[in-house]
């Protein structure tokens, strides 16, 4: 007798077997929602990071303190929500403005 291959038989989140209830329903729904919203939140806030520590790297002082408070104005706000755990948002400020502290150290010396 045939035996499909493992990955032809494990079934992934949408394939999954759906919800009967109108309540389990409406939650996948926002759940789906919430992990987009989060997805974007968290794609957008390492973009800046990132940002900043080019800028600060090129030894622009001024855009990059600029681009890294807003960094920092973003984390904030996922930290608010429940994006990001407050210690989370806490230690990745942290080390980008050590990171940047340290790149613009380097950059006047």
């Amino acid at each position: 007798m045939y035996a499909a291959p493992v990955w032809q038989v494990r079934r992934t989140m949408a394939q999954k077997k759906t919800a009967r209830n109108p309540s389990a329903i409406k939650r996948h729904r926002q759940s789906l929602k919430r992990r987009a919203r989060n997805k974007a939140k968290m794609s957008t806030i390492k973009t800046i990071s990132k940002k900043a520590v080019a800028l600060a790297k090129d030894g622009n002082v001024g855009e990059a303190t600029r681009v890294m408070r807003y960094a920092e104005s973003l984390i904030d706000k996922a930290a608010k929500g429940s994006t990001l755990h407050k210690n989370a948002a806490s230690r990745r400020k942290s080390r980008l403005m050590s990171k940047v502290n340290q790149l613009l150290r380097g950059a006047k010396a």
